[in-house]
């Protein structure tokens, strides 16, 4: 019996986020288990080139909805000039940069990807943390790593 590993990591990655409560790692990796092992392999290249910028998509729509429903106010003016607003644009700038050496460092390194995942399983599962953050966390490790080594 021949024993196909990526398809044994997507299970192990499903298990672990039953049992994390991870749902974007379960459903996310039932996906493309279901896509290896079907005719929808053939757009897994896409999905590889294409995915990272979807998602981004989707999430900055979803960050950007509640502001376009009227359901978040705008700041006016003088907002923008304490130093709260002055602090929370310089970390969404820095953020925003750590995200780029993040896509940086996976495309790279992808290997670095299944440790950032399953510290992202186990901060959620453990510290009861929310996994929105593998591009950052790459960001952060390529200060340590390199962008692109």
């Amino acid at each position: 019996m021949n024993l196909n590993p990526v398809a044994l990591l997507l299970v192990a990655l499903i298990l672990l986020g039953v049992l994390s409560n991870n749902n974007s790692i379960t459903i996310s990796s039932a996906i493309l288990l279901l896509m290896q092992q079907t005719f929808l392999a053939k757009y897994l290249p896409f999905m590889a080139k294409n995915g990272v910028n979807i998602g981004i998509i989707i999430l900055t729509i979803g960050v950007l909805a509640p502001i376009v429903l009227g359901k978040v106010a705008l700041p006016n003016l003088m907002d923008f000039l304490s130093w709260k607003m002055f602090l929370s644009i310089a970390i969404g700038m820095l953020v925003a940069w750590f995200a780029g050496r993040g896509v940086t460092l996976m495309t790279h390194r992808p290997l670095m990807v299944t440790g950032l995942l399953l510290g992202t399983i186990l901060g959620v599962a453990f510290l009861r943390g929310i996994p929105v953050g593998p591009l950052i966390a790459a960001g952060i490790l390529s200060l340590f790593i390199g962008k692109g080594l």
